[in-house]
């Protein structure tokens, strides 16, 4: 068994380039390690190389203490804290407060289905997902991905994600299987059941530890996991040897947070800031608000338009973030071509690793402003795209499928999930989205969940 994402010369090249995008020169140190006999090429995600020797790794650990120990850049424009990101915040986003059952059942229904569909190709290049559907006679994408008729030396060339293919391909899907954007989703709604609108950053890392099983978590997760059980508390547990502190994590984790404040986009930043700040920074807190900002303006939101000014409008905004998605918006909504759209994103941003929070929440944007609020267009054009294929869908999928409502959504695509989520974590496997509707909304009435 070799257990990933927390070893220390397998962080310490993620470390590097973490530094390098933050403005941090880490030179001496990538020196050291590379003298040292150290590989500064990021190990492949779910890979298991071989481990390092203890002179090696104890020396990749003393690297990282050095990294963390670095001054950080000045950077009033990527605010940490909460007062100063809702400095910028409007007194009034002028959104209706009262979402309807459909709506929000919509919107779950919607994140289950743009994940399912972005599962089996989750870490395929782009150019191995348009392969495998031109092979199959499904491009552009407007179905699920299938493996029939899928030949040979293709599939072997872009191999399915290998966890996902038995259960998210058209000829196998049967119900809605484990994810952790699902889970994660599960989880803030038992967090908001048991501790109420007041709940902290430490009664989510306390429902981390009592309820997500420590192999159901990944990346930045995984490290603060580890870190909580070496006894960091929130926000430290986000901070120490961890690379990972601005990829897309926490921004899968917010969807709950905004569809019990509907309307209200500032409410549903804060309880987010909450969450995403026992495993993430900066940027992986930015788009952690953004997310549940674009959740909590979807079940009431006129069009698509109105749902991205809300989620612009909590962002720092002169931040990276901010920027990424706002021009990853434009592009979006003043492109026919979806494959240009794309092209333009990944010249700007496709230095950075698949699963890293701005390029995705590029895509994400993009793919919102380009599909005008239908759905199908919507989720198909961002799992197409590539990268965190799965998480995008989901995000994606969730505000079109608010905007839409559950009545509005396509059969063909809401049928095979047959009402029934599986997960891992305790009370919620085999769970309706109806039941997960009825108990979101119960928490969004006045003087729930308080």
């Amino acid at each position: 068994m070799r257990i990933t994402w927390v070893q220390p010369e397998d962080l310490l090249p993620h470390e590097l380039a973490a530094s390098r995008d933050e403005g941090r020169d880490v030179t001496a140190l990538a020196d050291r390690w590379a003298r040292a006999g150290g590989d500064l090429t990021p190990p492949v995600s779910g890979a298991s190389p071989t481990p390092a020797s203890p002179e090696l790794r104890a020396l990749a650990a003393e690297l990282l203490d050095a990294a963390d120990a670095l001054p950080a850049v000045a950077a009033d424009d990527e605010p940490d804290d909460l007062a100063a990101i809702r400095a910028s915040w409007p007194a009034d986003f002028a959104l209706p407060t009262a979402a309807t059952y459909d709506r929000v059942h919509g919107a779950w229904l919607g994140r289950a289905v743009g994940c399912l569909l972005g599962k089996p190709v989750e870490k395929i290049p782009r150019e191995g997902i348009r392969e495998i559907l031109t092979a199959t006679g499904r491009w552009p994408l407007r179905d699920w991905f299938t493996a029939q008729g899928l030949p040979a030396d293709i599939a072997a060339r872009w191999p399915w994600n290998r966890r996902s293919a038995p259960t998210s391909l058209a000829e196998n899907i049967d119900g809605m299987p484990e994810d952790d954007d699902l889970n994660y989703a599960l989880l803030a709604l038992r967090v908001l059941e048991t501790h109420g609108r007041d709940f902290t950053s430490a009664d989510v890392a306390q429902a981390w530890l009592d309820w997500l099983p420590g192999g159901r978590v990944f990346t930045a997760e995984r490290v603060a996991y580890r870190n909580l059980l070496l006894g960091l508390a929130p926000p430290e547990s986000a901070r120490r040897h961890n690379p990972f502190r601005e990829w897309i994590g926490a921004q899968i984790r917010t969807d709950v947070y905004g569809w019990v404040n509907p309307g209200r986009p500032d409410r549903a930043a804060e309880l987010a800031y909450r969450d995403a700040t026992v495993s993430h920074v900066r940027g992986g807190v930015h788009g952690a608000i953004w997310a549940a900002a674009l959740a909590a303006a979807a079940p009431v939101a006129a069009d698509v338009d109105e749902v991205l000014d809300a989620a612009e409008s909590v962002l720092p905004p002169r931040s990276r973030f901010a920027a990424t998605v706002r021009e990853a918006r434009a592009l979006g909504a003043d492109g026919d071509d979806w494959e240009r759209v794309v092209d333009a994103i990944y010249a700007r941003h496709g230095h950075l690793h698949w699963v890293h929070v701005r390029n995705n929440a590029a895509l994400v944007a993009a793919a919102l402003a380009y599909g005008r609020g239908d759905f199908e267009r919507s989720i198909c054009a961002v799992v197409s795209g590539g990268w965190d294929t799965d998480s995008t869908g989901a995000t994606v999928g969730a505000v079109a499928g608010a905007l839409a409502g559950a009545s509005g959504l396509p059969g063909r695509w809401v049928a095979p999930l047959h009402n029934r989520l599986a997960s891992s974590i305790a009370g919620f496997d085999g769970i309706g989205f109806d039941e997960l509707t009825r108990r979101t909304r119960a928490l969004a009435e006045p003087g729930a969940g308080s």
